[in-house]
């Protein structure tokens, strides 16, 4: 007989975990099924996680080597040793793997490691990692399964010279030249740790521009920074496929005045984005319907899909693919699914790149602010003439505020410098609330801190800074 819960989520990252806790937090007994061998899904196995322990290993090292000197720190036989490195990473994933293990035992929600499929709208079977089918009975399914990396036809994943982010956070040498198709925040991440640690890094980006959803000027500033840091980019310029050889591959692309290019290299991370994971689950026996272009699963504002027992979340459905989104939604759904007001709003949740100097973002760009006629003010405010970014010496930077010409009201928040991924949460907040410029000009920021360049910039906005 199959066993019965209140609650089945099929897949354990982000929005899944987060809603099965939530879930049985509230009374419902819940079983959440897991393909993989260890919880937290592609964030924190194979994705957020291992890549930003590997950001912050690279980024040590690149201080040491360039930086300690200026700070009266003296190093002799500076190296890299590569599998100690992936050791750590390994070591904070598994940790973090343990203790969302320790939060299901806490709430007493089931595991069950297989792969899911629906067998109608109220069961699920699993075939286990075992090889043995269990049947499962819910009042509600939730679809969390989450995504994977788009596969471009023209340039195949192999899993060795053409490889997808996956493969890239466990390259066992640094590669001599590494080429990242797309400008993305994933490929910007790990183009910048394998840079940091001695490769040549070429990014190829169909657009004309990295990080597109960025505030233009904000992410113009990124890629001015990072192609300091060595960096070379190639904008518009469309890949047209790879000759694969014994060493290594060339890549073969276009630029904008038609001009053929290639780029001999031995590795080839392809990072053009993400498409949602339906896979296997037999969706049309459920009678669930999905969009046929990108995977994606249409659901109302209670995360229900056409099925009213089967609900969806994540990157399962529309909206950015980030994990803190899917978290949101994860509490949001299981608030109501009995009964509570669980809500998210869509209009503040941040965007970060976790390259250095960081970019982070919330809310509107000033493009789209001009797109939709909306009257607006600018404030903005450098890192340079920040106390403790010269004590850091991490001047580089700068934020930018919009705020409503009329109202003051704070409509979207930039920034691109040390820690942005940490100081665009007080915006957010202040977001969250409907505040203005004025609100976060007239808070208490300590001194010194990186903060103050928020607070500046907000005073900015009023043409009242005092550092300029």
């Amino acid at each position: 007989m199959a066993e019965r819960y209140d609650l089945v989520v099929i897949g354990a990252g982000p929005g899944g975990y987060v809603a099965a806790i939530r879930a049985a937090q509230l009374g419902l007994k819940v079983a959440c099924v897991e393909k993989a061998d260890a919880l937290g899904g592609t964030c924190l196995r194979i994705g957020c996680i291992p890549s930003k322990a590997l950001l912050d290993s690279s980024e040590l090292y690149h201080l040491a080597e360039a930086k300690f000197s200026k700070h009266g720190i003296k190093l002799d036989n500076l190296g890299i040793d590569l599998p100690t490195m992936h050791k750590r990473k390994d070591q904070v994933v598994k940790g973090l793997t343990d203790g969302v293990a320790f939060l299901f035992r806490k709430n007493k929600i089931t595991p069950v490691f297989g792969a899911a499929k629906l067998t109608s709208p109220t069961t699920v079977r699993v075939t286990g990692n075992d090889g043995k089918d269990v049947d499962l009975e819910a009042g509600h399914i939730l679809l969390a399964t989450g995504s994977a990396p788009i596969n471009l036809p023209f340039l195949p994943f192999d899993g060795k010279t053409v490889v997808s982010s996956t493969e890239a956070l466990a390259f066992d040498a640094v590669p001599k030249h590494l080429v990242v198709v797309g400008g993305g925040a994933i490929g910007l991440e790990l183009g910048s740790v394998w840079r940091r640690l001695g490769a040549k890094v070429t990014v190829i980006e169909f657009l004309p521009r990295i990080v597109p959803s960025s505030d233009v000027e904000i992410g113009e500033a990124l890629r001015k920074s990072l192609a300091k840091q060595g960096l070379e980019f190639h904008l518009e310029t469309k890949v047209s496929g790879a000759a694969i050889k014994p060493d290594g591959a060339i890549v073969k692309a276009t630029n904008a005045k038609g001009e053929e290019l290639e780029f001999p290299c031995d590795k080839i991370l392809v990072s053009v984005g993400r498409r949602a994971y339906t896979e296997g689950l037999d969706l049309d026996k459920a009678g669930v319907k999905a969009d046929p272009k990108t995977g994606k699963v249409p659901v109302d504002e209670h995360f229900r899909t056409n099925v009213p027992t089967i609900s969806a979340l994540g990157d399962l459905i529309a909206g950015p693919m980030l994990a803190h989104k899917a978290e949101d939604e994860g509490v949001a759904f299981a608030e109501l699914l009995v009964g509570k007001a669980g809500h998210v709003d869509y209009n503040t949740i941040p965007n970060v790149v976790y390259t250095w100097p960081e970019l982070a973002s919330v809310g509107r760009t000033e493009e789209q602010l001009k797109e939709e006629g909306v009257p607006y003010r600018v404030g903005k405010s450098m890192f340079m003439a920040n106390g403790r970014a010269k004590a850091m010496d991490e001047v580089e930077g700068v934020v930018k505020l919009l705020a409503h010409a009329e109202t003051d009201r704070l409509l979207g928040a930039h920034i691109v410098g040390a820690r942005a991924s940490d100081m665009i949460a007080e915006l957010v907040a202040v977001m969250e609330f409907g505040g203005s410029a004025e609100d976060v000009a007239r808070t208490s920021h300590a001194h010194p801190t990186l903060s103050e360049v928020v607070r500046e910039a907000a005073m900015a906005v009023d043409k009242r800074a005092i550092s300029g």
